[in-house]
């Protein structure tokens, strides 16, 4: 349930750069990534991009592409573009603020991606869960996806980090 009236998610524009910045820093002080990569997500897929707006403020973002399963990208690395042939919709990062957590707004993002990935013709999702998301991914219908050929990757987020996969 809502605490807010006003928290809603809208299209992310270029000048929401400054402000998914400013909060990848906060939520995730040890995955930095440059203002550049981050900004790179959205100019490659627009369609995958949004901001979580309380109160006109910005709250929270999703940087979301089409990408190849079994595959992610390195942290602060950028991709120069997506993949010819992409077979999944990879959730690349998903940050709320502590004032936007428990209010739904997450779920309803990942639901919005579910249908965007179905429509687009996706069979899967995958993403990297990390500080300790494990769990709520799961309630979103991912599980684990074993790849050791990720591990160098993997590691290169946090020891707990596990890429995780839906079916659409």
């Amino acid at each position: 349930m809502m605490r807010f009236k006003d928290v809603h998610w809208r299209a992310m524009t270029g000048y929401d750069a400054e402000a998914v910045f400013a909060i990848a820093q906060k939520v995730h002080p040890g995955f930095f990534e440059s203002a550049e990569v981050l900004a790179e997500k959205h100019a490659l897929y627009r369609n995958g991009c949004y901001m979580l707006e309380i109160g006109e403020k910005p709250a929270g973002y999703v940087l979301s592409h089409p990408f190849l399963r079994g595959s992610l990208p390195a942290l602060d690395t950028l991709l120069g573009a997506l993949p010819e042939n992409p077979d999944t919709f990879y959730i690349h990062d998903l940050a709320l603020l502590g004032l936007a957590r428990g209010v739904g707004a997450a779920g309803k993002i990942v639901s919005a991606l579910t249908k965007h990935a179905e429509v687009m013709g996706f069979p899967t999702m995958s993403l990297v869960a990390v500080n300790g998301s494990k769990a709520f991914w799961e309630k979103q219908g991912f599980v684990v996806e074993d790849h050791p050929e990720l591990a160098d990757k993997l590691a290169g987020y946090e020891d707990e980090a596990r890429y995780m996969v839906k079916r659409v």
